[in-house]
């Protein structure tokens, strides 16, 4: 794998007016890996994607595509990259094939080679026998997997993936993980892909950015993420509110910080089995009664809180309500 970026952003910033989506963010992506955008919905990760594909202009800093500019080479950015988008573009209408070959029309690919690539990537993809068969018959799973080969007609360098799995049931989903990871190991693709799935940037990026509020706040491989959390993590109720114990259990060996939020502390270990034991025996030697204890190993969720403060699984369920909520709009209005 080379080691030099094929993505180099500095300081970019996207405003719609007052509000800051994507706030001086800086990162390089190397050629060859998957590069992850784990945040929230509202982080700023769509955002940014349309930034580097030229779809939207840039409110400030600047960032090259395969060393070509965003702001001068707009054109020649999107020769080299691909894009399969959040939400379903096909057409309806038109059979799995037809999609395709449209896709690289827009491109200026001749028919000649259009027809037999686009054949191809169906195939890639597990479609050949769906691909004259009008896209209004195919399951979600179908349709994503269809974005996704629509996405590789003009042989990209990069890929963008916005939320690629977003909607899929569990199977679907990884046969979709399953793809991305063919496309770089076989095509040595590189890969930017958006998501708030934890599982999905734990098991296929080789680096991930935490975003929040249009921010980068930590990037790193996720088990580099994971090990700057500092230790297994205890959490502990307590049914009363005073008196504050956190200064008590902070004295306790192998406790390495403790964070008190209402009636519960946060509790960071070397070794939270041994810890747990004694922070129950404390408890109780204060008179105090506890109502829960929990014990975690090192995870992107709590990595996420560590560094936002709020656990990204709390945003899934209204993640996914609103997705469903578009795609019976769309659905709707045909």
């Amino acid at each position: 794998m080379s080691q030099q970026p094929i993505v180099k952003a500095e300081g970019l910033s996207k405003n719609f007016g007052s509000l800051k989506a994507v706030d001086g963010v800086s990162f390089e992506i190397k050629e060859g890996e998957i590069f992850g955008f784990l945040g929230p919905n509202g982080a700023g990760k769509t955002t940014t994607i349309s930034m580097l594909t030229t779809l939207l202009k840039p409110s400030g800093g600047k960032a090259e595509i395969a060393g070509l500019d965003i702001h001068k080479h707009p054109n020649e950015v999107r020769r080299v990259v691909g894009v399969v988008p959040q939400e379903y573009t096909a057409d309806e209408d038109l059979t799995g094939l037809q999609n395709i070959v449209l896709c690289a029309d827009l491109y200026g690919i001749p028919r000649s080679n259009s027809k037999p690539h686009a054949m191809d990537l169906l195939k890639l993809v597990e479609l050949q026998d769906a691909a004259n068969r009008k896209v209004s018959t195919y399951s979600g799973g179908m349709r994503r997997r269809l974005e996704l080969a629509s996405g590789l007609i003009n042989y990209p360098k990069l890929l963008f993936l916005d939320e690629p799995t977003l909607g899929l049931d569990v199977q679907t989903r990884a046969a979709v993980w399953s793809y991305i990871r063919m496309l770089k190991v076989e095509y040595k693709m590189t890969l930017f892909l958006t998501t708030h799935y934890l599982e999905e940037a734990d098991s296929l990026c080789d680096r991930i950015a935490i975003v929040d509020h249009g921010h980068i706040v930590k990037v790193g491989t996720p088990d580099e993420l994971k090990a700057s959390i500092g230790g297994d993590v205890i959490v502990v109720g307590v049914a009363e509110a005073e008196p504050d114990i956190s200064e008590d259990i902070k004295k306790i060996p192998l406790v390495k910080d403790v964070k008190k939020a209402g009636q519960e502390y946060r509790i960071k270990s070397e070794v939270g089995e041994e810890s747990s034991i004694k922070v129950i025996d404390l408890v109780r030697s204060k008179g105090l009664h506890v109502t829960k204890i929990s014990l975690t190993k090192p995870s992107l969720d709590e990595a996420y809180l560590e560094f936002t403060g709020r656990s990204l699984r709390e945003e899934e369920a209204g993640k996914m309500d609103a997705f469903k909520q578009r795609v019976t709009l769309m659905r709707a209005r045909r």
